[in-house]
């Protein structure tokens, strides 16, 4: 009996003292509402973040030699292929997914800006952008796996704004889908801010495509702020309705169109009034955008919409890097969900894997 009024007594006591506790919460804090949520969450609905940091991979950092732009998985061979610049440095570095060093091109490639791990009819190719000012800039490269040049596209050393023969001045990044359909963001600071959608006039799979048998489909942009213009189009990638979604870096929004027609469907810039959105991908589930900030130092996991709808953008999660190293572009592994993120600034790459 004794025993059961002692525990009855802390019980009380410890009751009263979480009470008091609240209550010098509510009454101290300057709104209560924040202060209610936050211990509420904090007790009694915990969440963890979505994804954590890869400390083992690479597992020998000093393989990368130089300023690393962007990076792309390989759909099918689960491999990371690497972009860097520099002075007497390869290209191209081929990782393993669990953080080797397989190959190392010396490419054609003058200034590497985005690349594309494409499958298509169960060969996989990989898309540089070449933002160079020499003999090979203003192009789009296209590699076989192992780092045989297999075409151009672009108008070598030339910027402009044609379609027939085909240029570009600067182009930021590429998409492709597994039909062959290639859908390129042209203006990375250049005289071009539009958005292409070209479609290959023989087997997208052939060893050597000359650029004028693409064909392009639809265009939009111009520079400006208005519906469908652009202030330098960065980073684009599709979902799985038929969407098309740009990085409008300049703007600092996210716009959308539908891939079919190039309408415009959309855009999302509430999320990016502190910085503008440089990368932009979907998680396998789709349930999810990664977008990369560079300028703070930061990925945001904005909720994917659902189908039919735009709407407005909604942070669920961010991942605050450490300062000064300018994530640029992204890529997403379709098999594990692992984020690989190009640091400019810290020229390395990380992965962040699911949690």
């Amino acid at each position: 009996m004794g025993s059961w009024r002692c525990g009855r007594s802390r019980l009380l006591v410890g009751s009263a003292s979480f009470l008091l506790l609240m209550a010098l919460a509510y009454r101290t804090g300057p709104r209560p509402q924040v202060i209610h949520r936050l211990v509420f969450k904090t007790f009694w609905k915990p969440e963890g973040p979505l994804y954590k940091l890869d400390i083992t991979w690479p597992k020998f950092p000093g393989k990368i030699t130089g300023q690393t732009f962007c990076v792309a998985v390989d759909p099918i061979f689960e491999v990371i292929y690497v972009g860097q610049r520099g002075n007497n440095v390869p290209k191209v570095l081929v990782f393993s997914e669990d953080g080797y060093l397989l190959q190392a091109w010396n490419t054609s490639v003058e200034m590497p800006h985005g690349i594309f791990a494409a499958n298509i009819l169960n060969t996989s190719s990989i898309w540089i952008t070449d933002v160079g000012m020499g003999n090979s800039g203003h192009t789009i490269q296209q590699y076989s796996s192992s780092g045989q040049l297999l075409q151009v596209m672009g108008t070598p050393g030339r910027a402009g704004s044609g379609v027939n023969p085909l240029q570009f001045d600067q182009p930021a990044e590429i998409f492709v889908e597994e039909t062959g359909d290639l859908y390129v963001v042209d203006g990375d600071g250049g005289m071009n801010n539009r958005l292409l959608k070209l479609t290959p006039g023989k087997l997208p799979n052939a060893m050597a495509i000359a650029h004028e048998d693409f064909k392009t489909l639809w265009l939009r942009g111009e520079n400006g702020s208005g519906v469908a213009q652009f202030r330098i189009p960065h980073s684009v990638t599709l979902d799985s309705v038929g969407r098309v979604w740009v990085a409008d870096r300049g703007n600092k929004r996210i716009q959308v169109f539908d891939k079919t027609t190039g309408e415009w469907l959309g855009s999302w810039s509430s999320c990016f009034r502190e910085d503008s959105p440089y990368a932009i991908r979907f998680t396998p589930d789709e349930k999810y955008m990664i977008v990369a900030h560079l300028n703070t130092d930061k990925l945001s996991i904005l909720a994917a919409p659902p189908i039919g709808s735009i709407g407005d953008c909604v942070v669920k999660e961010t991942i605050q890097l450490a300062e000064k190293v300018r994530p640029h572009l992204v890529d997403v592994s379709m098999k594990t969900g692992a984020i690989y993120v190009a640091e400019i600034g810290a020229e390395q790459v990380q992965k962040y894997v699911p949690k």
